[in-house]
């Protein structure tokens, strides 16, 4: 099952992806006197996903769409998944290869993790901002791991139980900021803007093997950087259940497990992550400096 958050009359409502495009779980509670929470946060929260998924898979989709209205395709309108997870993890250098792009050694004992403020979350087609501080903001395509049930540690053989599904993530870092001292990490990954994910969270029924699942940082349209997960120096349950180990993992918490490429993006620049058979993640980038000088020299005009 996929699932999104959709602006439906002027709010963020929970929806299943269909073929046809997108069935809301409040129109589903009301034609089938279900009682699903009704935005993705709360669904995973209460511990529903799995029934609506079972109770979806048992659903042929040709009744849905017959009794359901559905949102055609073209019509949808994302919002980020959800906006307050109780924490975003992040992996450094986790694809050898990316680790040569900063000319940096790659971590290979433990993960080089860092975590994100939920101010920093935006959706599909939202716009990334490049920040007045830095002259160097890169884009990080990744995979995102949605954690569905609390959990403390837990081995590496049980973390594929405890995981909720996956979803596309682009991650931001203000790379001047943070050669200029390894200390800044924290900083050069909380600006405002710099953690889009969504639109979907594909539940793990969908995905046959996350290990074969490809990884793309793609801009204005071309690949700037691919790898498979297979390829990551930990892989998924390894950096579930070494994290689990750090602190208690809750519900909707995310990792994102690191990427195949940091691209740098300018202002104007559209930049997507793109998984294999998912739906891609795009974003558009302004960078405030140029819109701040547009704006000062409007005014000079202005004035004269």
């Amino acid at each position: 099952m996929r699932l999104s958050t959709l602006v439906i009359d002027g709010e963020e409502k929970a929806a299943v992806i269909t073929n046809n495009g997108a069935i809301s779980i409040e129109t589903i509670n009301q034609q089938f006197q279900q009682r699903f929470e009704t935005r993705v946060f709360e669904i995973i929260q209460s511990n529903q996903l799995t029934h609506l998924t079972d109770w979806y898979d048992a659903k042929d989709s040709e009744e849905l769409d017959q009794v359901c209205e559905v949102i055609p395709g073209e019509q949808l309108k994302y919002a980020p998944l959800y906006k307050h997870p109780g924490k975003i993890w992040g992996i450094g250098l986790n694809y050898v290869e990316h680790a040569s792009d900063l000319s940096e050694k790659a971590p290979n004992t433990e993960p080089a993790s860092f975590m994100k403020p939920d101010t920093t979350i935006i959706g599909y087609n939202d716009t990334i901002q490049v920040p007045l501080q830095s002259e160097r903001t890169t884009a990080e395509a990744e995979l995102g791991i949605i954690i569905g049930q609390e959990c403390k540690d837990i081995s590496e053989e049980d973390a594929q139980s405890v995981v909720a599904g996956y979803t596309t993530i682009i991650d931001m870092t203000a790379e001047d900021i943070l050669q200029r001292n390894p200390r800044y990490l924290t900083r050069s990954k909380s600006f405002d803007t710099f953690f889009s994910f969504g639109p979907e969270l594909v539940t793990p029924d969908e995905v046959e093997d996350v290990h074969k699942l490809n990884v793309s940082t793609i801009i204005n349209g071309k690949v700037h950087r691919k790898n498979v997960v297979a390829n990551m120096t930990f892989r998924p349950w390894d950096l579930v259940s070494f994290h689990s180990k750090v602190m208690t993992l809750l519900p909707g918490d995310i990792i994102s497990t690191g990427t195949p490429g940091a691209v740098v993006i300018r202002d104007g620049d559209i930049v997507e992550c793109q998984i294999d058979g998912f739906t891609p993640l795009i974003n558009k980038v302004e960078d405030l400096k140029v819109t701040k000088a547009k704006n000062q020299a409007d005014k000079a005009v202005t004035q004269n």
